[in-house]
């Protein structure tokens, strides 16, 4: 679910920018991308950014593009990914679906493309459980971000589901008894990722010509996005692409092993009614069919194996050498600054939408405990008991919310902000803010609520409901505080440098302090505020794995 809002002191429905002024060019070697001035903000849509993943590239990991010349149209958003219709991530009305969706958007302050400037710049990667979403939905308009924090802003699509994170050559050998490879073969690996990286290359290349600083990107993302840049950060490949990372709500520990991954692989084919692991009939289907495959998968992999996600980035000894929560606990993460942190009832929105992904029941929690004890027979699984002490004067049937948030969530995020505080600054956050509307319906601050306040995009009437009960004003000053924290930490890596001297001051996150900063209606820095939770979880990472 997406909470639409409008720009924080705004007061019309209008769109923050409205009305066309003028083309803006950006001139990149021999190509000139002809973009829109809208406002104060220039803007380019619909950039390709690798060699379209189709006809002999389906399966396979993202080619950067040929060298072109001439001017590119960059005025109409791109394709987008193909993917089922969801009403709790609305894409843009115009949406065109399709395989070749690698496709780019850039906003910069009006006219940073032809005076020299370099400006910092934040690449968006966004979420929706791997199978939803695009970098065109109307939350993520740049705009108000690239005006207000006087940054450059790009969002991208990339490859979901089946077609973005199947790994089709885990089993072996397909029906044709060909071999694949993690990469080289038939069916590669983390295709997605392989997306995000090429988009990355591609803006530390070029994007000098729109007024950023290829020296300077921060690479940003929430829920499945987040997914990804706590995955990037443990990346050989991804050294050198980036200089800061924010990562919000990721499930850090959702990451499969290619055991995993065949077990998808399998379930896929079974989906679409052909034989169990005949992979080169399924690698064949229409598009079409392979959407419905993975909403099969996306539905039957967790009602089967409760806390297993279907898709996320698989460590392939590859492009993913190790399981990045290792990497973390090892103190090999990339030496980047990262921001971190999740929202206060994060579970709250899987429930609200019946999502299959979180298991809240206890009948399925007990489940998944049962099989990581299987599974991880060398971990040590707290007991029902010492969990439950973590949720004091939480009523039992209620329990399963806060076990799932903080399973999927919370201590994953804790878990990699202790190992990467050794090697870099941490800034670990909590979003707790929620207006009397959401709290009345049972949703609070939970998954993706955050999200609004950072791109500051308020409507009102009926998509900007939260604030039928009130809070607008709050919300409002909230969005102002959040951004020009996030924007200050993209320019420099201080949070705190762009904040009058009324707000708290965020520290470090250090192991033995453990600074979190609690974002309310009042902000405030917390101490250790994970304590309870860590010693009821204890040591052993779990996570759905």
């Amino acid at each position: 679910m997406i909470l639409w809002h409008k720009p924080a002191g705004r007061t019309t429905d209008r769109p923050y920018h409205c009305g066309v002024n003028s083309a803006a060019d950006a001139v990149a070697g021999q190509t000139v991308y002809r973009g829109q001035t809208t406002g104060n903000v220039d803007v380019w849509r619909g950039i390709r950014y690798a060699t379209p993943p189709t006809g002999d590239l389906r399966w396979r990991r993202a080619r950067p593009l040929e060298p072109t010349s001439g001017t590119v149209d960059a005025t109409t958003f791109g394709s987008v990914a193909p993917q089922q219709v969801n009403p709790g991530v609305p894409l843009s009305p115009d949406a065109v679906k399709s395989e070749d969706c690698l496709f780019l958007n850039v906003w910069a302050p009006s006219g940073a493309a032809g005076n020299g400037r370099r400006l910092p710049v934040m690449v968006w990667i966004h979420g929706g459980a791997y199978v939803f979403g695009a970098g065109t939905q109307p939350i993520y308009d740049g705009a108000h971000l690239a005006s207000t924090q006087n940054i450059v802003v790009v969002t991208l699509n990339y490859r979901l589901g089946a077609l973005g994170f199947a790994d089709l050559g885990a089993g072996g050998s397909g029906a044709g008894g060909v071999s694949d490879s993690a990469a080289g073969g038939r069916y590669e690996t983390n295709a997605a990722l392989s997306d995000v990286l090429t988009a990355l290359r591609w803006v530390a290349d070029t994007i000098d010509a729109f007024g950023g600083d290829p020296d300077n990107v921060t690479v940003a993302g929430e829920s499945a996005g987040g997914g990804m840049v706590t995955t990037l950060l443990t990346m050989p490949l991804a050294r050198g692409l980036f200089h800061r990372a924010v990562a919000q709500s990721s499930p850090v520990t959702s990451v499969y092993d290619r055991a995993r991954a065949a077990y998808v692989a399998e379930r896929l084919t079974a989906a679409v009614g052909g034989t169990c692991g005949d992979i080169d009939s399924f690698a064949a289907l229409d598009t079409d069919k392979v959407v419905a495959a993975t909403m099969k998968a996306f539905t039957g992999v967790p009602a089967a194996h409760p806390g297993t996600i279907p898709f996320s980035p698989v460590v392939d000894g590859d492009l993913v050498p190790r399981h990045p929560i290792d990497v973390y606990r090892d103190g090999e993460s990339l030496p980047i600054p990262l921001l971190i942190g999740t929202n206060r009832d994060e579970a709250a929105l899987f429930k609200f939408m019946k999502s299959p992904l979180m298991p809240i029941a206890e009948p399925a929690i007990m489940q998944m405990f049962t099989a990581i004890a299987t599974e991880y027979p060398e971990v040590s699984i707290p007991t029902a008991e010492r969990v439950a002490a973590a949720y004091p004067g939480t009523k039992a049937k209620s329990m399963g919310l806060d076990v799932a948030r903080d399973m999927a969530f919370r201590m994953p995020t804790v878990w990699a902000a202790e190992g990467h505080a050794g090697v870099a600054p941490v800034h670990l956050y909590r979003f707790d803010w929620s207006t009397r509307l959401l709290r009345v319906i049972g949703i609070r601050a939970s998954h993706a609520t955050e999200v609004p306040y950072l791109f500051g995009y308020f409507p009102s009437g009926k998509a900007g409901f939260q604030f039928w009960l009130g809070g607008r004003r709050i919300g409002e000053r909230i969005a102002a505080d959040m951004q020009a924290r996030w924007g200050s930490f993209i320019r420099d890596g201080d949070p705190n440098s762009g904040l009058d001297s009324t707000a708290s001051t965020w520290p470090t996150f250090t192991t033995d302090r453990r600074a979190t900063l609690a974002i309310d209606a009042h902000d405030s820095v917390v101490d250790d505020l994970d304590g309870p939770l860590r010693e009821a979880w204890g040591d052993e990472v779990l996570g759905f794995r």
